[in-house]
């Protein structure tokens, strides 16, 4: 053995799982139906709290004066890079903390194309839309992460110790 690391990408990963297609499957059937929203104006505490009954993942903002089009995100990075640590005042509105106009994607997405997204922008939540911008679901990386778990047991159980390795021969017996 050389001692090179050889690594996979979310391509050689999805071409090797072939049972099922990630490229037709829709990214609609795994995202939150009723994601989480606020207002723009709703207190930073109160955001806060919606996004712990929905687990800490994100909250989505929209402008109900603008028939609930999207205009921000609150994420758990977001807290952590603009909230912890730092003397805030907790009744300041949403909209001085969110991330404005996140990435989304269309309600229509594929599977394959949510993962591609979400590995080269680096986000762990995705917001998908319609054609007028309306909110028809949240994408989690947690849900694709089950999704490829239970559609594909086999592959993941057979996965070496370091996942992002590729081994030059099978360990075990």
């Amino acid at each position: 053995m050389d001692g090179t690391v050889k690594t996979k990408s979310v391509g050689s990963t999805t071409d090797a799982l072939s049972r099922f297609d990630l490229r037709s499957e829709k990214a609609r059937a795994l995202a939150r139906r009723e994601p989480r929203t606020v207002a723009p104006e709703t207190p930073l505490r109160e955001a806060l709290a919606q996004m712990r009954t929905q687990g800490g993942d994100a909250v989505l903002v929209t402008d109900a004066s603008d028939h609930g089009r999207l205009v921000g995100i609150l994420t758990e990075r977001d807290v952590l890079t603009r909230v912890l640590g730092v003397k805030v005042d907790d009744t300041r509105p949403v909209s001085d903390f969110m991330t404005a106009e996140p990435h989304t994607l269309a309600a229509d997405a594929t599977l394959l194309e949510a993962l591609q997204a979400m590995e080269s922008g680096h986000y762990r939540n995705v917001p998908l839309v319609d054609r007028e911008g309306q909110v028809v679901g949240l994408l989690r990386q947690q849900d694709l992460l089950e999704y490829v778990a239970e559609a594909f047991p086999q592959e993941i159980l057979n996965l070496p110790p370091r996942p992002h390795q590729l081994m030059d021969e099978p360990e075990g017996a």
